[in-house]
């Protein structure tokens, strides 16, 4: 598995600690950055990491701010992409084989390292489980269309 992994400066300590244990996993990870502390824009990663997996050129992503709202908003703005707020096993299981979500975000303000460790481990596993759940997404894949053409 390829992984791509994003944060801003609030997020660089946990993305560091996911970084770390993807590795011990042999998950090959992409580093967008940030690389430090020094203040970056999260719509920046959020965006960089999205265009990558809309284009096919990752499957998934884990992105890391403060809150991982502003993640998953600016992830959520890159038609085909499906980002998902995580900081609980159940949310992170349901958001890849419910939704589809092939983004993962989380707030370093928000969960620790256990909990987040957790999430990654549900998430990583869970697969898109189709059924009643592809029709809706469908829906929103319909949806992007209808914008795209506008």
């Amino acid at each position: 598995m390829k992984l791509l992994l994003g944060c801003d400066h609030n997020g660089f300590g946990l993305k560091e600690q996911i970084k770390a244990y993807l590795s011990q996993q042999e998950i090959v990870v992409r580093d967008l950055g940030c690389h430090s502390e020094k203040p970056a824009d999260y719509p920046d990663i959020a965006f960089a990491a999205a265009d990558l997996v809309a284009a096919g050129e990752c499957s998934r992503a884990i992105l890391v701010c403060g809150t991982g709202n502003g993640m998953a908003i600016s992830a959520n703005k890159v038609p085909g992409v499906r980002a998902a707020l995580c900081h609980d096993p159940v949310s992170a299981e349901r958001a890849r084989k419910s939704n589809n979500a092939q983004i993962l975000t989380m707030g370093a303000w928000i969960i620790g390292w256990p909990e987040a460790k957790r999430v990654l481990d549900i998430w990583l596993v869970s697969e898109f489980a189709g059924g009643e759940s592809a029709r809706k997404v469908g829906k929103i894949e319909e949806r992007e269309r209808e914008r795209d053409s506008d």
